[in-house]
This record gives structure tokens, sequence and C-alpha cells, in this order.
């Protein structure tokens, strides 16, 4: 008898690490399995992942989740798969052997080859073609500074067998046993090199970073078959049929289809997606122009502010200065203080994104005093995650017709209800947080149901979404909105 396929399987594969999440057809989570990623700091401001790491980490998460639900691979339907953006690689194509360690969004070793293209006045060609601020937060600087160092440290390299891909077209290559070299329009939308107007990649772009045209992936649509699992990795080809980049995957889970419908994810770094419909929507207010997400009928697009440093101040705090020994102890001691006393933290610790986009800002604490304890200087960083999105917030304001009436979030950092309540505080609009909190997960696994039909309707899917809760503004409102000006001066005096 044939296998009933009665799954979809999301994979995340993250900053932090990889995740396999299944869903069934009511779209409830059946399963899950979760592996960290090691980070690597080879200097000040370098951040490289391990690609053969990210591979075998998802490899191991998708053979967990099968086993733990106890089901065969054949009863998967499809795969869905997301990634953290912009971070890229280099490998053989013969070999499969990364050339380099991935360098990841985060990285800003190639700042300064931005201040140069930025002093030759490069930076409204590449903003006009892309929609993104010249930066080394995207791909093209990133895969500019690979092809040197390989050419440098690695001169017997066949450049014939070389291949470029963001997170995406690597795993994408694993999956499918190394027969499907593509990225999708989101992911694509990221690096740098993607001309916004025509979905493909941009000759004279690739021709400024020195980036070969044939070593770059095939751009494909969001939702469609991009190909198979090869069988000998779990004994049944499974067609991959979505490809999002995670902010993107995270407004799909959120059913922001429509203009004026935004999100904001709170992972590592925090973004604030905001759906602008079918055609390309200009910020004026230094907001990255991007693609949402497409099919092969449609493309749609978002504007994104990019705030770099969210959860990582969380971990910074755990693992780089100790102040805490586990991430959830930020709540307890943010509301065991009335205020934070004076303190003001500024989270630049790889810089300012959205709407400075100041590449050598750094992180600060000030106004410390000999009354300040360490609950202080918690509350303070999570008071500044929540300033961060509401300079964002603003800026999206003046971009659209319509100001933000209601903001829908996700990711592991809105746990901490503290920061939840102080955002709507903060914000003096509610805050909206749904049951599952992996909406990236979960919008890789609608798209790739819906692309082959294993879901019927998209808006219904949506609406059996549970909301766990939503936080109204409250009697800190106050409070929260005065401190705002005092923390923003803090951040001027830092850039």
């Amino acid at each position: 008898m044939a296998t009933v396929s009665n799954y979809i399987l999301a994979l995340d594969l993250g900053t932090t690490g990889n995740r396999a999440i299944l869903f069934d057809r009511e779209g409830n989570v059946v399963g899950q399995a979760y592996q960290e990623l090691t980070q690597h700091y080879p200097q000040p401001g370098w951040l490289e992942h391990d690609a053969e790491e990210i591979w075998q980490g998802t490899y191991s998460c998708i053979k967990n989740v099968i086993s733990k639900a106890k089901i065969q691979a054949s009863e998967i339907a499809a795969i869905g798969l997301t990634v953290q953006r912009e971070t890229c690689l280099l490998w053989d194509k013969n070999t499969g052997t990364p050339l380099h360690k991935a360098i990841v969004w985060q990285d800003r070793r190639t700042a300064s080859m931005c201040d140069r293209l930025k002093q030759e006045g490069k930076a409204p060609l590449v903003q006009q073609k892309t929609g993104l601020i010249l930066d080394a937060y995207f791909s093209a600087t990133k895969l500019a500074w690979l092809i040197d160092w390989v050419k440098q440290n690695q001169a017997d390299t066949n450049w014939d067998n070389v291949i470029a891909g963001t997170v995406d077209s690597w795993a994408l290559w694993k999956l499918t046993g190394g027969k499907v070299h593509a990225t999708d329009n989101s992911n694509a939308s990221r690096t740098m090199l993607m001309n916004l107007d025509t979905s493909d990649w941009d000759t004279e772009l690739l021709e400024l970073f020195n980036i070969p045209a044939n070593i770059m992936p095939k751009i494909q649509p969001s939702l469609g078959v991009f190909g198979t699992t090869d069988p000998e990795l779990l004994g049944a080809e499974i067609p991959i049929t979505a490809i999002f980049g995670d902010q993107q995957a995270a407004l799909f889970a959120h059913g922001c289809d429509r203009p004026g419908l935004l999100k904001c994810t709170y992972g590592t770094g925090c973004f604030l997606v905001a759906q602008a419909g079918t055609q390309v929507a200009r910020s004026n207010q230094q907001l990255l122009s991007t693609v949402a997400w497409s099919t092969p009928k449609q493309t749609n697009y978002a504007l994104e502010g990019a705030i770099f440093t969210s959860g990582a101040c969380i971990q910074w705090l755990r693992d780089g200065i100790g102040l805490i020994t586990e991430a959830s102890e930020t709540e307890t001691l943010a509301t065991s203080v009335d205020s934070s006393n004076g303190v003001h933290f500024v989270p630049a610790l790889s810089g300012l994104g959205a709407p400075h986009w100041n590449m050598n800002a750094r992180g600060a604490f000030l106004g410390i005093t000999g009354g300040v304890k360490k609950a202080h200087m918690v509350r303070a960083v999570l008071e500044a995650i929540a300033y961060q999105v509401k300079e964002v917030v603003e800026a999206v304001n003046h971009d659209l017709p319509q100001p933000v009436s209601l903001l829908k979030v996700d990711g592991g950092v809105t746990r901490n209800n503290f920061l939840m309540q102080f955002q709507a505080d903060a914000l003096g609009i509610p805050v909206e947080r749904p049951k599952i909190l992996d909406a990236t997960a979960q919008g890789a696994a609608f798209g790739a149901g819906l692309a082959i039909g294993f879901w019927q309707n998209y808006q219904s899917l949506i609406d059996n979404r549970e909301i766990d809760r939503v936080f109204e503004p409250g009697a800190g409102q106050k409070a929260a909105q005065d401190n705002f000006l005092p923390w923003s001066q803090t951040v001027a005096k830092v850039l």
C-alpha cells in the first residue's frame, strides 16, 4: 500500500541553531528537534559558521524529528526551508567541500570595502538597483572577500568547480545530493546583487564586486518545486517546495499578505517587516526595500527595518559578561526594579542597523552610578531592545499612509513578558503574540504545503493560528515613552 503523506517538514536554519519541525494537516506541531550552532569569532567584529556543521546539524535534526514522531520519511509530503539571511559561502561542487567558513550576516570585516565604495559614489546605484543600503550586513562584499581570500590562500583552486550561495543554497544543494544549485527571490534580494525590478542577478553589480556570474545560484520563486531529497539521505524522495528568508517566512506565517500589515521577529536581531504589496516600495527613512515572497504568478514586496542586535544582547549578558546564567532570568531581574535607575544601553554590538546604518558604532552603558545594580543594567538592555523597535516603527509610520496600530510579534525573545509589556507601553499600541513562536518555521511549512496542495487555503491557515496573548499599553506607558528621548540622546552620543 502507498504511504499516506500527512506531514510537512519545516527546516529553520538560524544564526544560533538549526531546527526541524513537523506540522500535521491541521497546522499543528507534532514534533521538533534543535541543535545549537557554534559561533566562531576569529577577530573582533568577525563572525563565522562552519558550513559542514550547519549541514550535519540539519541532517541530524531531520532524522531526530522523524524518529521522535515515530513516522516514516515517506509520510512527509514536502519540505519548506527557511534560513538566516545574508550569511554566505563558497564550495567545491565536485567534492562538496566549503572553501572557507561561512561569513555570517553580523560580520563587519568588509566595512572598509563599503566605506570605499561609498566614497566612490556607488551607494545610490546599489540602493536603486537592490533596495538595500550599501552595508557589510549584506552578502555581496562578503562574497567578494571570500573570493579574494581563496585566490590568495588556495591558488590552485579550479574556479570552474566553485559555486557560491547563501545558507539556503548550501542546504538545498546538500539535500538534493548536489543536484540543485538554486535560491529563491527573498534570499537573493538580500545579497545586494539581485536587481529588485528584474528579480535576476545584476550584471553591473556582479562586476562592481568582482563576482563571476557563473558561480551564482539560479533564482526561483519562493513557492514551487526546487528539487527532491537524495533518497540515500532519508530513504525517500521528498519534494522541497518552498524557500524563504527567515524574516519573510515569519511575515508569511502571520498572514501579512496585504499592504499595511507588519510583524516584528525578536531573534538574534530584531526584524520589523511591513508588507508592501506587488509593487516595489521605496523608503524615505533608511528602511530596506526587499522581496517578501514570490510565486510563479506574482512577487510581493516589503519594507524592512533590520536591527542587528536584540536577542544577541541577552546572549552576551549570559556568555559574554556573565551577568546572568539563563536568558529567562532577565524577566525576573527587570521586574525586580521599577526603572533602569538612569542607565541606558546602546546595543551596537555589531554596529547599528535601521534607521541609523552606522557600521562603526559600538555598544555602551551610560548613566552608571554607585547605586546601579545588576537588575538595572539587565532592565536597561531589555528597554533598549524595545526602543530600537520603536525607532523603526516610527520610521515605518513616516513611510506608510496609515500609522501602525498593531504589532504582531514572534521569536524566542518574545517569551519575555516584561519586554513585551514594555514594548506595548513604549509604542502605545497593542502587541500580539501567537501561541507558536517559531513563526519562521511555520511560514516555511505553510508555503511548502500550499505549493503542493497539501493545504488549499492560505487564509484558513492564518485564521486557525492561536493567539497566546495581546499586550495592551498599560500604567507604564508614560514612563516608557518619556524615557525614549534620553535613550535616543544616548544613542546620539555613541554615534
